[in-house]
């Protein structure tokens, strides 16, 4: 039975979601801590996370980075803010998928039972997690994570993104409309600078591993990976 954690601070709804989520035969549990939410994740381990945005001490977006920090299980954000900017900030902090209240619980179910299949299912069961490796650099994409000689840095969500698209289009050039709808989907705000600086940082952190000159900016129209690996 799937274990899925409900960090909801409004005890009404968290109990409604857990009844619900029982009845369809889910193991759904509560938490009550909201001063450190992590303890009681690490020892439930939890296949999905539900998590409401305004919690008494730390918000979701925190709860939402520690627990990326450890985990790759599925998280849906279920919030009374519907704007655009707080489902933007939802994604890019590591959730999954995002509904806003009020909401159905058929609709909770709906996507609760879709995340697990995706993760967990049928179709999950015959995919393996992508992993790069060139030379002595290992890049694993739902990891987060790159490694060299022994030493690993955590990457963003979407310096994971941008690495996976420019390495995986290689040796061709990942034009920046292609960079722009992997990584922030359908958001029409994101301006060149916002690229910029996500490769920015990448750089800095391949730099850090000992990695240099990986990422060529073609300029006008996007980034090639030319990493070689030195003898």
């Amino acid at each position: 039975m799937e274990k899925i954690l409900i960090v909801e601070d409004d005890p009404k709804i968290a109990t409604l979601l857990q009844d619900y989520l029982r009845r369809y035969n889910l193991d759904a549990h509560i938490t009550t801590d909201f001063d450190d939410v992590m303890p009681f994740f690490e020892e439930l381990t939890p296949h999905l996370v539900l998590l409401d945005i305004n919690l008494p001490k730390y918000d979701g977006y925190f709860w939402c980075r520690k627990i990326r920090e450890i985990s790759v299980c599925p998280i849906i954000f279920i919030s009374a803010r519907d704007g655009e900017l707080d489902q933007v900030m939802a994604l890019e902090n590591g959730a999954d998928d995002y509904i806003t209240k009020p909401f159905s619980y058929q609709v909770v179910i709906a996507k609760v039972r879709a995340q697990l299949r995706r993760v967990y299912g049928d179709f999950a069961n015959q995919y393996h997690e992508p992993e790069f490796h060139e030379g002595s650099l290992s890049f694993y994409p739902l990891k987060f994570t790159i490694e060299r000689a022994g030493k690993t840095l955590e990457l963003s969500k979407n310096e994971a993104k941008l690495l996976e698209v420019i390495w995986r289009t290689a040796p061709n050039v990942a034009n920046r409309d292609l960079l722009y709808e992997e990584i922030w989907d359908e958001v029409t705000f994101i301006d060149d600078n916002t690229l910029s600086v996500n490769v920015a940082r990448l750089r800095k952190k391949l730099l850090d591993l000992g990695v240099k000159d990986s990422i060529k900016s073609i300029r006008g129209y996007g980034y090639q990976w030319v990493y070689k690996e030195e003898s």
